[in-house]
């Protein structure tokens, strides 16, 4: 009758862990397939976005080539201003995202404004990007940060060249502003969802744009966040799972850096928002499961009911067996264990010492032995007392057992304050290394010992240790040992010898 309670809990743990498995490996499946997609998805927006950027630095770099050409061969006079003016607004039509084109000339004056009259006195000599054409002769356009224009209070970001003069000094600079809110409006037209976020940045994590548009992001930098200080570092896309510097929302990011500018394009979706769809799928598959699982649970219960009313004195007698095994532990434990300290006692030792020195012959590996004395413990009984001696011993006991910590290796009471330590696959290095430990456990934990000329708590350490080729047997491991604690103990105590 007992056979078959196990065989109907069997059967049943069968089948719950089976649905359980079945289930939980479907749901993380379709967790991590659903995460693979988005990460999927939101790596091509970034390839495309990227794609977008470019064309627009591309096509603003082409229009600024053309002008500054012009500048450089026909001058920067009123009559040729006018005609680079003209040649502007025709070709603005082709590029919604341009706010403006902007001439200034050596001293960062405005010759030219093709969105508004120039204002009386305007100059721009204190943009960065005037600053950087004005110190810098590259002829590379220029990506700047954004800027309120000046001329319209919008936020801006400036794409820039140079144009030099007859003998190829500075002449001025020629900026195409690009309105965020337009250069947004790809950006909004994408379903990221209400915690989703689009950004383009410099990859010094200088923050160019970001969709949503929050007037406090503009010139931030995020060079100290995961994706730059951990992922841009040995690889240009890729995706990461962290938490927002920005909002604290926890998103999954994808990035993508530029091959050709020095942009990276970074796609974020809520996590919450983006496994909602599976939270749900999981959550249902999880109420189905739930109740089959019930059900047969309800129905092995009733079965289980049935044979427990016969096997009630069967049960009555599994718990007094029960009960006489816990007494028999009690008792073997008893007796292999010292009862002051609760360490291992001397029978314990001399059996376990036997067997590990027949495997370290058998086996031909190495056993250390220590063997460890309290200096000037009968001082200390003297005058702190017996009972004091005592707390002392188990301090002790406890503080050196701390310091071993392998469950083959065993430290035992020899006898009186001798304490003992099997250390089988150690060498003597590694032997002198615990023996040091323990040294060093007592010099911190300075247990007061006045009687003693080292003022607190000591011990000396023999150390013992053969390969199995060298062991003759346990009782001369055993010698050795203790030979190594008494010339520590002649070489002045609290200290360890041997080896």
């Amino acid at each position: 009758m007992k056979r078959d309670i196990h065989l109907v809990f069997l059967l049943l743990l069968i089948i719950g862990l089976s649905l359980a498995s079945l289930t939980l490996w479907k749901v993380m499946a379709s967790r991590k397939q659903m995460l693979d997609d988005i990460n999927t998805h939101s790596l091509n927006l970034t390839q495309a976005l990227s794609t977008y950027s470019e064309g627009i630095v591309r096509q603003s770099s082409m229009i600024l080539l053309g002008l500054v050409e012009r500048l450089e061969t026909e001058g920067s006079g009123p009559a040729q201003i006018e005609r680079l003016r003209q040649l502007v607004s025709r070709q603005q039509s082709l590029m919604p995202q341009m706010s403006g084109v902007t001439v200034y000339d050596k001293d960062g004056r405005w010759l030219m404004s093709s969105n508004r009259p120039i204002p009386a006195g305007a100059n721009s000599s204190d943009r960065a990007y005037f600053i950087h054409h004005r110190d810098d002769p590259s002829r590379e356009p220029f990506i700047g940060l954004p800027i309120r224009s000046r001329s319209t209070q919008e936020w801006v970001i400036t794409v820039s060249r140079r144009f030099d003069g007859p003998h190829g000094e500075f002449a001025g600079v020629v900026a195409v502003t690009l309105g965020i809110e337009n250069f947004l409006r790809l950006f909004g037209q994408l379903d990221i969802g209400r915690e989703g976020a689009i950004g383009l940045s410099y990859t010094d994590g200088a923050l160019l744009v970001r969709y949503p548009f929050r007037e406090q992001d503009m010139g931030r930098n995020f060079s100290k966040s995961p994706i730059y200080a951990k992922y841009l570092v040995d690889r240009s896309v890729g995706t990461a799972s962290f938490t927002s510097s920005l909002d604290g929302v926890e998103r999954l990011y994808a990035f993508r850096k530029s091959d050709k500018l020095p942009l990276v394009t970074t796609v974020a979706l809520g996590r919450n928002e983006a496994l909602a769809a599976w939270r749900f799928e999981a959550l249902l598959s999880l109420l189905v499961v739930s109740g089959l699982l019930m059900l047969t649970g309800f129905v092995g219960w009733m079965l289980i009911r049935d044979i427990r009313r016969r096997v009630a004195v069967e049960s009555e007698l599994r718990v007094a067996q029960q009960q006489l095994l816990d007494s028999n532990q009690k008792l073997a434990h008893l007796a292999l264990n010292d009862p002051l300290t609760g360490l291992a006692n001397r029978r314990c030792f001399n059996e376990t010492l036997d067997v590990e020195v027949r495997r370290a012959q058998r086996e031909k590996t190495s056993l250390a032995l220590l063997m460890i004395d309290i200096d000037h413990f009968k001082l200390f009984n003297d005058t702190y007392g017996h009972p004091a001696g005592d707390a002392c011993l188990q301090e002790v006991g406890a503080l050196l057992a701390a310091c071993v910590r392998r469950p083959t290796d065993l430290v035992a009471r020899y006898g009186g304050e001798e304490i003992a330590v099997v250390l089988p696959l150690t060498d003597s290095a590694g032997a002198a290394v615990v023996a040091q430990m323990m040294l060093d456990r007592l010099k911190e934990k300075a247990i007061d010992h006045r009687a003693s000329p080292f003022g607190r708590v000591t011990v000396s350490i023999g150390i013992a240790c053969a390969a199995g080729a060298e062991l003759d047997g346990w009782q001369v491991l055993l010698d050795h040992a203790d030979g190594a604690l008494y010339a520590a103990k002649r070489l002045g105590r609290n200290r360890l010898h041997g080896g």
